[in-house]
């Protein structure tokens, strides 16, 4: 049977991306939620728009698939592709463009009656064979449209009447390509884009993060709730589980790694009344409830707990935190690195010592978030002091390793306190 590049379910997408591209290709025979033919269609519907994109290295245990994106020539996010590829049944395609032929201005206000006259008589009666819609039909099209902002419902009386929403003017081309490469949800920028005339892009962008991209309806939900103050009942996929968990949760703030790009949901969880963080791809559904009225008051609490929140770790207020203290040396020609210290800090104070040395402090919730931060300060710091002697001794071994693999010997541990 053969495959199309249209499609309507996106969840099946995304996890195919996911599991592909994301976390890594697997092959046929790896890949075990699915039949071997529906692994086939996916594989060649993800490839009709990553084509150009794709790499092939030959292994001892076959042919390993890749994506091969460089930022350098690749201006524009390749995997927005997938949300622009929608199918649509004939009787939807025929509706919609009939409904816009006669809303065609936003100053024509038809009532549903009047529109369902309009379709019969001045459209569908010139076929010999015409699709036949229902006045409950496009009552529901057209409900689906006021959703969606395209049409809008104005009620006079006991009568609804719909016209066409008018034009927004669009941003200038030079937002739209920086908001769609940049900001969350930027595949809405994309959209947009594709409406301007084509424009050389003026951008180019070091760390271009592309992987949320198959994310971002569950991004646009969560961002719904909060702006609505609603809480929110998720599906989450752990890390290392195969069954889903459901968790009702008030969505509180999202927050994106710039070392990786990786979203969180920060929220407050029903269940154990605290405040927890989510992975965003391992989310599978997220469904708006009730408005909250504690919104307010989850925010605030978090505001205080971010005080003392190096990543995505939160505690309870009482909780202890973790104390981490260190000091990096740098040349007189090196005060980058005091004003990268300054720019990376978060939660953290940076205090100067003298011309060449300066003090990092910060107290935690977690200091274990901080170690890969720290390491990248490891042939600069003079001395290093962690409140969690578990992790002290692990960043000594760490330490005591690196020295091995190249075969040298390890320091007295005098920095390390």
């Amino acid at each position: 049977m053969a495959y199309s590049e249209l499609i309507k379910n996106f969840d099946r997408i995304r996890d195919y991306m996911r599991e592909f591209y994301v976390y890594g290709f697997k092959s046929r025979e790896e890949y075990d939620k699915k039949s071997a033919r529906s692994y086939d269609d996916e594989r060649r519907r993800i490839e009709s728009w990553l084509g150009d994109y794709m790499g092939f290295r030959q292994t001892a245990d076959g042919k390993n698939v890749f994506l091969s994106i460089d930022s350098r020539t690749s201006v524009h996010n390749p995997l927005y592709a997938a949300w622009k590829a929608r199918s649509f049944t004939d009787g939807d395609i025929t509706l919609h463009f009939i409904l816009f032929d006669i809303l065609h201005s936003p100053e024509v206000a038809l009532s549903l009656g009047e529109i369902t006259e309009k379709i019969d008589g001045e459209y569908l009666a010139h076929f010999e064979a015409p699709k036949v819609f229902d006045e409950s039909t496009v009552r529901k099209k057209l409900k689906e449209y006021a959703t969606e902002g395209l049409v809008t419902a104005e009620k006079r009386g006991k009568t609804v009447f719909y016209r066409r929403t008018a034009d927004t003017p669009l941003p200038d081309a030079e937002v739209l390509h920086f908001f769609s490469e940049t900001a969350p949800c930027g595949v809405i920028g994309s959209f947009l884009l594709d409406k301007t005339e084509p424009r050389r892009n003026c951008f180019a962008f070091k760390h271009h993060y592309i992987t949320q991209t198959p994310d971002s309806d569950i991004l646009c939900t969560l961002l719904a709730a909060m702006q609505e103050k609603r809480a929110v009942t998720i599906q989450n996929l752990g890390k290392h589980g195969d069954e889903p968990i459901f968790f009702r949760v008030v969505p509180l703030r999202i927050y994106i790694s710039t070392q990786n790009g990786r979203q969180y949901l920060m929220a407050y969880r029903f269940d154990g009344h605290k405040i927890s963080s989510f992975r965003l791809d391992y989310i599978l559904h997220a469904e708006v409830g009730e408005v909250n009225r504690r919104f307010d008051i989850l925010r605030k609490k978090l505001d205080e707990l971010q005080k003392h929140i190096w990543g995505v770790v939160a505690k309870r207020e009482d909780t202890p935190t973790e104390h981490v203290e260190f000091t990096v040396q740098f040349g007189a020609d090196e005060e980058h690195i005091y004003r990268r210290l300054l720019r990376e800090k978060r939660c953290g104070t940076v205090e100067r010592i003298d011309k060449h040395h300066a003090k990092f402090t910060a107290d935690v919730y977690d200091s274990g978030e901080m170690m890969p931060w720290i390491r990248t300060f490891i042939c600069r710091i003079t001395a290093i002091q962690f409140s969690n002697k578990k992790l002290q001794r692990q960043f000594r071994q760490d330490l005591d390793t690196m020295y091995a693999m190249y075969g040298l010997k390890g320091g007295d541990g005098d920095a390390v306190q």
